[in-house]
């Protein structure tokens, strides 16, 4: 994966993403590869709290949502945090996701809580 990931790079998959994860490093390796987010059906939870907290992007969606945006690999995506759109834009197809929640824009909005 690491050779494989690009800066701006968005990764999608499916549910517990990180479980059995309770290192830091396991959201600073995205971080590093500049992944910008991570979406998923579910996080370990801390997983989730570590991500939160180091300000990497992570958003949730119901099983079987995505599959109306059509994505494949390369697709060019876009992503609004503040609604939870979330835009195909290789397919000119858009859909609703879990937005941020409150404290978790003004954690990502001040960079993370370190």
């Amino acid at each position: 994966f690491a050779k494989k990931a690009q800066p701006n790079d968005i990764v999608f998959t499916t549910k517990n993403f990180g479980a059995g994860s309770s290192r830091q490093q396991a959201v600073d390796c995205f971080q590093s590869l500049g992944v910008t987010a991570i979406i998923a059906e579910s996080f370990g939870a801390i997983y989730e709290r570590n991500a939160i907290n180091a300000a990497l992007p992570i958003l949730t969606y119901s099983p079987g949502q995505l599959e109306e945006l059509q994505l494949e690999q390369d697709d060019k995506v876009k992503v609004n945090f503040a609604t939870g759109e979330i835009t195909n834009i290789s397919k000119n197809k858009s859909l609703f996701i879990n937005k941020f929640y409150d404290a978790q824009m003004q954690i990502y909005k001040n960079g993370g809580l370190l």
